[in-house]
């Protein structure tokens, strides 16, 4: 007899997560944004990216906190997670478009679309910055990254 999805076990390998670096990539992004919308005429578009950079940037530390809480249970299930990511991501989504649409209603331009432009940089920043550890360590002890600890981020 087979487990349904839903009440299968919870299992997540470790992931090189360093918050402390994403930050400081992030308040350099920002910075470039700003500098490169200052260029253009339309400082806020910068901020407003910098705040989407923000909010991805709680949204991943949320998700390290559920992860940590749900697998600390004897038998974590995968609808946990799933309703987590679900309500997180409304609650994220539900405060960028409000950013974007009230500040289209309160400065009469569009610079609020800043903060979706920084969510989904964040995302490819987030990628980006867990895989090439990832693949670092693959490169140098071949297949074998299960041994590697979790405690092994840096931050």
């Amino acid at each position: 007899m087979t487990t349904p999805a839903q009440d299968a076990p919870l299992v997540f390998p470790s992931v090189a997560f360093r918050p402390v670096r994403l930050l400081i990539v992030c308040v350099a992004l920002t910075a470039l944004a700003v500098a490169a919308s200052a260029f253009t005429g339309h400082v806020l578009f910068g901020v407003f990216f910098g705040v989407g950079l923000g909010l991805g940037l709680v949204n991943a530390l949320l998700v390290r906190k559920a992860v940590e809480s749900i697998t600390a249970s004897d038998h974590p299930l995968k609808k946990k997670m799933a309703v987590n990511s679900a309500m997180r991501l409304l609650v994220i989504t539900a405060i960028a478009l409000t950013i974007s649409i009230g500040a289209k209603t309160v400065f009469k331009n569009n610079d609020g679309l800043g903060v979706l432009f920084g969510l989904a940089i964040f995302q490819a920043v987030l990628v980006m910055s867990t895989s090439i550890p990832v693949m670092k360590k693959i490169r140098s002890s071949g297949l074998d990254v299960a041994a590697m600890p979790a405690s092994e981020s840096k931050d």
